[in-house]
């Protein structure tokens, strides 16, 4: 019993209920993906992991890099990607950690912004570029998202 004062400075005892302070902690609710979307997110997550000690570039920089050798990776364009990607959103994108079930809200954004593109859903791309991505940069996010997606099978 947990000792409670009303308004005259009396006591009075409030029961404290202990199942509510056991009860385990619930998971959070996550959304489960297919296989190939959840190796595209975790791509994405090692490639971040892999530029974090490297310095930002310029997203235009990097897009042309990647032009100018045609026969360029998906891992170029994955890092390409994460190194330019805060530039474009105007803040630091939030990943977790590679094979981490749960995802954050840039990472489902990252997702559904690759199924948009894979299904050639116009209006969701549109959408979805115009909610978070710069003006400038969104020709050039939409580039790099849609040739890592190729990769995946994310229909």
């Amino acid at each position: 019993m947990i000792p409670a004062r009303d308004s005259l400075g009396d006591c009075d005892m409030v029961p404290l209920r202990l199942d509510l302070a056991t009860e385990p902690q619930r998971m959070p609710q996550v959304r489960p993906v297919s296989d190939a979307a959840f190796a595209f997110l975790n791509h994405l997550r090692f490639m971040s992991m892999s530029c974090r000690s490297k310095r930002r570039a310029d997203l235009f920089e990097a897009c042309a890099l990647l032009h100018a050798t045609r026969s360029a990776s998906q891992e170029a364009h994955a890092e390409a990607l994460m190194r330019c990607l805060a530039q474009a959103l105007g803040k630091q994108p939030r990943l977790h950690a590679p094979g981490t079930v749960e995802m954050s809200f840039d990472e489902t954004w990252l997702l559904q912004l690759g199924q948009a593109i894979t299904t050639q859903d116009e209006g969701s791309v549109a959408f979805l570029l115009k909610s978070r991505v710069l003006p400038e940069h969104r020709r050039l996010i939409r580039y790099l998202v849609g040739r890592i997606s190729e990769y995946f099978s994310l229909i």
